[in-house]
């Protein structure tokens, strides 16, 4: 009998996309589905409080907004799927090219960027505008991941982390001239966490953050009293005000009385749709994106708000339990990465409307209006189960 090459490597080709197809529906049986089913509840839970926060805001179109956010959301878990089924090794190999083009698009930001209240964050498509910055979080992690765990490196040494470093710090640069001084608060918060992740040593650890502590200084106090201001006027009002809330209520800190006004009024149960003043008579400022979680604490209390917060507690135990479970270095470092990211903007967002932090516009995950967060962190938690799938305890 004679069998012909061409079927041979037709029966190949087949038995090898059953075996793909195989591996596709176990990587699904993988997932973390506490991690899931907490990410899919704050974005249900996100969507139903948007749409009583934004119901006045469109006169004759009160499921504006909401809608608007449903789309936002379908986006990103046809991405979060895409990335499910991508191996993080592939980020790895990739890092040089998704260094540079996350530069390259910041850069096309700062030059060519859309201008919107007095910042350039936004490039405009015509039919859709989106923020790179907030895709820069996870791109930045994956690109600082992918040199961190590059065997020819030794971590022990000095000279990497002040690499990665240096690697890090023109993504920061270029998002905190947009100006976007919280965006930038986050991608330095997660090149904390991918060096603690990778095995930076203690005393390079702190020296770096005695480094950050002393350019803070300069930026906020020493540079401005020489006459050289680095920041803009209205962030230095709102540091001031955030040191002195009680300060000109009915300006600078304005945002932040009424935010704290909004959240207290909210009592335990909230004051429900109708019957809320700072979101419904729009005394509170941004209060779909910045202010969320205010308007949220007002309309549905301190159980709703509580609620949320134990669903992004939720979130970030299961994010600590892929680091453990991650099969190499590098997957480890981007889910420390992503972890750290996602509850920093967590704890600056809520922290901020309850006069514990200040005001710096981070969105709140999964909550504020907002298409590029949305679809980010939608990215984000997809790389995340990613790892998880090929995890080393479930190979």
């Amino acid at each position: 009998m004679i069998e012909y090459a061409g079927a041979r490597s037709g029966a190949a080709a087949r038995a090898a996309r059953r075996r793909t197809a195989v591996d596709e529906l176990g990587l699904l049986r993988r997932l973390d589905w506490l991690l899931l089913g907490a990410t899919a509840a704050i974005v249900a839970f996100g969507l139903w409080a948007i749409a009583g926060i934004t119901r006045f805001d469109v006169p004759g179109n009160p499921s504006y907004y909401v809608v608007r956010q449903g789309i936002f959301v379908a986006v990103g878990l046809v991405l979060f799927l895409v990335v499910l089924f991508v191996n993080p090794a592939v980020y790895c190999r990739l890092r040089r090219a998704i260094y540079g083009g996350t530069l390259a698009i910041m850069v096309l930001v700062y030059l060519g960027g859309t201008v919107a209240r007095g910042s350039k964050r936004w490039i405009d498509l015509g039919f859709f505008r989106f923020q790179p910055s907030e895709f820069g979080k996870l791109l930045i992690i994956l690109a600082l991941a992918g040199f961190l765990a590059d065997g020819t490196r030794r971590i022990t040494s000095a000279r990497t982390p002040l690499v990665a470093v240096g690697l890090a710090f023109p993504a920061i640069l270029l998002v905190f001239i947009q100006p976007d001084f919280g965006t930038a608060l986050v991608y330095g918060a997660a090149l904390a966490a991918v060096l603690f992740v990778a095995g930076t040593r203690w005393l390079h650890l702190a020296l770096l953050g005695i480094a950050a502590v002393v350019l803070a200084m300069a930026v906020l106090w020493w540079l401005p009293s020489n006459g050289v201001e680095v920041i803009k006027p209205y962030q230095r009002d709102r540091l001031a005000g955030f040191l002195n809330p009680s300060k000109d209520p009915r300006g600078t800190t304005y945002n932040i009385t009424q935010s704290l006004i909004a959240v207290g009024s909210g009592g335990a149960r909230g004051r429900g749709t109708s019957s809320e003043t700072q979101t419904g008579l729009d005394y509170l400022p941004e209060h779909a994106t910045d202010f969320a979680f205010a308007s949220l604490a007002e309309q549905r209390g301190f159980l709703g708000a509580a609620f949320l917060l134990l669903l992004y507690l939720l979130v970030v135990w299961r994010g600590l339990k892929v680091i453990s479970l991650a099969r190499d270095q590098f997957s480890a470092i981007v889910a420390g990465g992503i972890v750290m990211a996602f509850l920093f903007q967590v704890f600056v967002n809520v922290g901020m409307t309850i006069g514990i932090a200040p005001i710096t516009g981070i969105p709140l995950p999964f909550v504020s209006v907002g298409g590029s967060s949305m679809v980010a962190n939608l990215l984000a938690i997809g790389v995340l189960q990613a790892i998880h799938a090929r995890g080393r305890l479930r190979r």
